[in-house]
């Protein structure tokens, strides 16, 4: 399985990858602006590359149910000096994390690799920018946007549509001109599923493959693993996404966007591990 990005081509072979997320914003559901400051958001970068990210995940909007949205000036000020410095001292991945073509660009142009975008490219000048700059996508599920996705959420089959969502936007996106192995799909885990449609996704992730593209799953201390618990702390949701990881590796997804990188990473290589995969 390939997957291009800008600057390279990447087989996985056998082995997943993890990706870290890096929000440098003041209102996370997950880390409550801790890395907002370049400085900090820094350290905890080279934390998570230390524990064996493949992937940087820089974020500068929360995506969190009924989240406001960031004009792109302020979300631009949050992660381009990120993206820069990081860039500047490391020659791995970096993924911009962002629903605004004019952030994506500016991110493209002090280094990043990836356009990480919540809502799959449903801009036109989005999906025309990655053409041009021959990054890497990824396209993620999500019916309506962060504030309203959670209002009633509805589907027949959710694992049926989310797959024919994937279908329709490989064939929308290679007609505007994108490569086909730039791009990388997601279920958007939490974003417009209640409850029971996430878990019919998690059951059928070995479903969601189209075209041979590599899926990329993003559960990392979501709520519904609160709400399975009974518990509104974040500290109790890490075990049970290391586990998630592991079970959806087992499903054939190749990139898991995590908050805790060497937990998960270890649960990939023992998951393999028992599947015989090699490197």
């Amino acid at each position: 399985m390939r997957w291009k990005t800008r600057r390279k081509t990447h087989d996985f072979g056998s082995r997943a990858w993890i990706m870290g997320i890096l929000n440098v914003t003041p209102d996370s559901f997950s880390d409550g602006g801790r890395h907002a400051g370049t400085d900090a958001a820094l350290a905890h970068a080279r934390r998570m590359i230390s524990e064996g990210a493949r992937v940087i995940d820089v974020g500068g909007e929360s995506t969190r149910p009924g989240a406001e949205p960031v004009v792109a000036a302020e979300e631009r000020a949050r992660v381009v000096p990120v993206i820069e410095q990081l860039r500047a001292e490391w020659n791995g991945l970096i993924s911009i994390d962002t629903m605004k073509p004019a952030v994506a660009e500016a991110a493209l142009e002090v280094g990043a690799d990836i356009v990480n975008d919540v809502s799959g490219l449903r801009d036109p000048a989005m999906a025309g920018l990655c053409a041009a700059a021959g990054c890497g996508v990824v396209v993620m599920h999500m019916r309506g946007e962060p504030r309203t996705m959670q209002d009633a959420p509805d589907y027949r089959d959710v694992v049926a549509e989310v797959r024919g969502y994937f279908e329709e936007r490989l064939a929308t996106l290679a007609a505007a001109g994108l490569d086909p192995e730039t791009l990388c799909f997601d279920p958007g885990i939490g974003f417009g599923k209640d409850l029971g449609h996430n878990l019919e996704l998690l059951r059928g992730i070995d479903r969601l493959q189209v075209g041979g593209r590599p899926l990329l799953v993003g559960l990392s201390r979501k709520s519904f693993i609160g709400r399975l618990l009974g518990s509104d702390r974040l500290e109790d949701r890490h075990w049970p996404t290391v586990a998630l990881t592991a079970r959806t590796r087992e499903q054939g997804a190749m990139i898991h966007r995590v908050h805790e990188v060497r937990p998960n990473l270890e649960s990939l290589r023992m998951i393999e591990a028992i599947l015989g995969a090699g490197d």
